[in-house]
């Protein structure tokens, strides 16, 4: 399923959502009433962007994904979520039975969590990135043999995931960040965030448009 973003206005005394963009507001009628709605500047519609992206675009990132795509992210869906880390190149690295993998597809659509911050991404730090990411994955705790027993972290590919955050931070001298933490500050936001687009995006998808008060 291709998504795409939403765009958000007022109108009616009402919010309203529909898969417009807002380069086409000009002619643009509100669902509700019919009318042609002009906005002012204060009222100008925003566009609520498609939370997921293609992995192998992502530079230095955690990377969640399902093998049912978007919908796999879905609050009612129980699907297992997959997780690993990109390369600067964008090849994301992932702990399965078969070991640690290196994909350079099948991660099209997920959810991106930057690990490098903004203006630190040079190619020295980048560099050194993939160094230990490779480093990282070598490592006989990630072998096939071991997938299956109990992981300090509860799940295997996470675990892969967070112990190499934590690899990299005991690397430059800072302390681990706990499952806990990681996945209350970084993780859980994106999924409600995500959830909440999907839930409007479907509603969108069957009736034209969504609206609440």
């Amino acid at each position: 399923m291709e998504l795409r973003d939403l765009l958000r206005f007022s109108h009616c005394g009402r919010t309203v959502y529909r898969l417009e963009e807002p380069a086409a507001c000009s002619g643009l009628r509100c669902p509700v009433c019919g009318q042609l709605v002009r906005f002012g500047l204060a009222e100008a519609p925003v566009r609520i962007r498609c939370p997921f992206r293609n992995g192998h675009h992502a530079s230095c990132c955690f990377i969640m994904t399902s093998q049912q795509g978007a919908e796999g992210f879905r609050e009612e869906n129980q699907s297992e979520l997959h997780v690993g880390v990109s390369t600067s190149a964008g090849v994301v690295f992932s702990y399965t039975e078969g070991g640690v993998t290196c994909q350079q597809q099948g991660w099209e659509q997920s959810i991106i969590i930057p690990l490098v911050a903004p203006g630190n991404d040079t190619l020295s730090s980048t560099t050194l990135w993939d160094k230990h990411l490779e480093t990282f994955a070598h490592l006989d705790t990630w072998t096939p043999d071991r997938f299956n027993e109990e992981r300090e972290f509860g799940s295997c590919c996470y675990g892969f995931a967070l112990g190499f955050i934590n690899h990299l931070m005991r690397s430059q001298g800072q302390q681990p960040i706990s499952r806990e933490h990681f996945t209350a500050q970084f993780v859980l936001p994106r999924m409600e965030t995500t959830s909440r687009y999907l839930s409007v995006y479907q509603h969108v998808c069957r009736h034209g448009y969504h609206s609440i008060d």
